[in-house]
């Protein structure tokens, strides 16, 4: 179990998204903010939760604009989502199409999934597997027999099996084309050998690319990410000292209500004693002076008696403290001496 800054490091970490399956990525801070308001109106949350959490929130939001943390691409998966957003006005519109159901195909759809598409499918050989997928984001499971038939519902096609031979032909896509009217399909075949036919590439209104098409983008994203993440690191470190130094202070909070409860204490004590010094007619002046000695001496009386009580260890390192908290660190020449006679303390005749 994690406590202190090792917990806040944790929180801020997952908050940023650095330890998300997509680094970067903004779902996982959305559901920690759905949990902290569920815990708050349970009455669950308490006070260092509540300052964690709001801690989190903030070090997410300035990794977020302060970094480019989510912006360069780090796997093929990634450089897709960024190939389709230049393609299409708002990818929360179109269709997603994802063929097979491996963790190349998984890491996909989890890409696609954070930019919420209107619709995704999956279509696997094994139409159970594909429908395990497909329940995870939410997705249409479809039997791979039935793609050519259902090609041109999708917008976005990102194919990636185990097929020694092309799964989607020059054939269904032309005629996918002509029931879409020609609007434009965006494919990623990620398949070693690939999985749509290289012909199609030269079909008008449709954008393929493949696993060397992506290269070069994953390449250069990768140095990028990797300067963006030690950024986000920087500013979380700084978050975590921060929340120690907090907490540490938290630790004070029963002595600093103690101190102020005896410090009223001695005010209403004395403003008492002043009360009954004016009613019996003694002079404002006079009362003032009681009363500011009052005061003065309910406030020094334990630290000069600890002063005169200490050993003479203790007493220079309590004199340094209370020096420190009464004249500012400055300390009077010789305000604390050995305990023996000085040269001078001698006596004439002896």
């Amino acid at each position: 179990m994690l406590e202190g800054g090792e917990a806040a490091r944790h929180a801020f970490r997952v908050a940023s998204g650095l330890d998300s399956m997509v680094l970067g990525e903004p779902q996982i801070l959305g559901q920690m903010k759905q949990a902290v308001r569920e815990a708050d109106a349970a009455g669950t949350l308490g006070s260092t939760l509540h300052q964690l959490f709001q801690r989190s929130f903030a070090v997410a939001k300035e990794v977020r604009t302060a970094t480019e943390i989510g912006t360069h691409s780090i796997s093929m998966a990634a450089a897709a989502v960024r190939l389709a957003a230049q393609l299409f006005e708002d990818l929360r519109e179109i269709r997603v199409l994802f063929v097979g159901a491996g963790e190349m195909i998984e890491l996909a759809a989890t890409h696609f999934s954070a930019r919420a598409p209107a619709r995704m499918a999956v279509a696997n050989r094994t139409l159970e597997r594909g429908e395990r997928l497909a329940s995870r984001f939410g997705a249409e499971s479809i039997r791979l027999s039935d793609l050519p038939q259902r090609l041109h519902e999708f917008d976005a096609v990102v194919s990636c099996t185990a097929s020694s031979l092309p799964l989607i032909g020059l054939g269904a896509v032309e005629r996918a084309l002509k029931v879409r009217r020609h609007r434009p399909i965006f494919m990623v075949d990620l398949a070693v050998p690939r999985d749509i036919e290289p012909e199609v590439a030269r079909l008008d209104d449709v954008y393929l690319y493949t696993v060397d098409d992506l290269s070069a983008i994953v390449q250069s994203g990768g140095e990028k990410r990797l300067a963006a993440v030690a950024q986000a690191e920087a500013i979380i470190e700084t978050g975590v000292q921060s929340f120690v130094h907090w907490l540490g202070q938290r630790g004070t909070v029963p002595l600093i209500q103690a101190l102020n409860a005896q410090a009223d204490s001695w005010r209403e004590n004395e403003l008492v004693r002043a009360r009954k010094l004016l009613a019996r007619g003694e002079s404002v002046d006079a009362v003032l002076d009681a009363l500011s000695r009052g005061l003065t001496q309910k406030m020094l009386h334990g630290t000069l008696a600890e002063l005169h009580a200490s050993d003479p260890t203790q007493r220079a390192q309590l004199a340094t403290t209370v020096s420190r908290l009464f004249l500012r660190g400055a300390i009077p020449p010789d305000a604390v001496r050995p305990s023996g006679p000085r040269e001078d303390d001698h006596l004439d005749g002896v």
